[in-house]
């Protein structure tokens, strides 16, 4: 059985058909990828995984376990973390807090821990501490943690918004444009990291991404995507050689 699948997943918008019989198998340690042009519905297919919409049409299930028609948060904790196109991050929050804020909903010393100060709020409250600053350092920031994230760099925030997507121990990552805005180093920086997480965490991980480098060198898979619908699957090189993902999408120059 394949960690996530996605099984005829139409979505419509009003009368207008965002996705159509749109279809996914990730296995558990599996890249992929998910390509086309703008408006092609990439960021949809997220949204509608991760509960942000519910589809029209269609089943969604996470290792035995159907999403359809939870809350986002309900879905975040059985395992999928993601970051977003656009990111989400608090303005007066530091690097560190925002990692252990991620970390909430794996806290059980509830309401009466909290009050109180018991010994097992403690003990977890650093746990999370630790396992957040573990996070930063894979992802090179440990050395910003107590700064506010607003005050840093652009890369670097994209690497705080990925820790903190990583603090909820998810069985799959979404990454949306996790390269975009980034000049060459910070994109071959992120390309660095992403393996890293791929092969120190043996994460699935599912991305959505303009620049074909970054797609061609991590991806196993790919889907391209053109208008909702899915035109075209397959490994990097049968991607790149495809004269309907050429003519829609990739035309002559593949890598960016």
């Amino acid at each position: 059985m394949s960690l996530l699948r996605v099984e005829k997943m139409t979505h419509y918008f009003g009368g207008l058909r965002a996705v159509h019989n749109y279809e996914l198998a990730i296995e558990p340690g599996q890249v992929r990828g998910l390509i086309g042009p703008n408006g092609a519905g990439k960021t949809t297919i997220f949204n509608l995984i991760t509960g942000i919409y519910q589809p029209t049409e269609g089943k969604i299930m996470l290792d035995g376990t159907e999403l359809n028609g939870r809350a986002p948060h309900v879905i975040a904790s059985l395992g999928i973390g993601r970051t977003f196109q656009n990111m989400l991050l608090w303005r007066h929050m530091t690097v560190l807090e925002h990692v252990k804020m991620a970390r909430y909903s794996k806290l059980t010393y509830g309401l009466a821990g909290a009050f109180f100060g018991t010994a097992r709020r403690y003990q977890q409250e650093a746990e999370s501490e630790e396992i957040a600053l573990r996070l930063l350092k894979m992802m090179g920031v440990e050395q910003v943690a107590d700064q506010i994230v607003l005050n840093l760099p652009y890369g670097a925030q994209r690497r705080v918004e990925m820790a903190r997507a990583l603090a909820m121990e998810p069985k799959v990552l979404f990454l949306d444009e996790p390269t975009a805005g980034m000049n060459p180093e910070e994109l071959l920086q992120m390309m660095d990291i992403i393996r890293q997480i791929h092969g120190e965490l043996g994460m699935a991980i599912f991305l959505i991404e303009h620049r074909m480098r970054v797609v061609m060198e991590l991806c196993q898979k790919i889907q391209t995507l053109v208008f909702g619908e899915v035109i075209a699957e397959g490994t990097p090189e049968e991607i790149q050689n495809n004269p309907k993902v050429i003519d829609a999408y990739l035309g002559k120059e593949v890598v960016q």
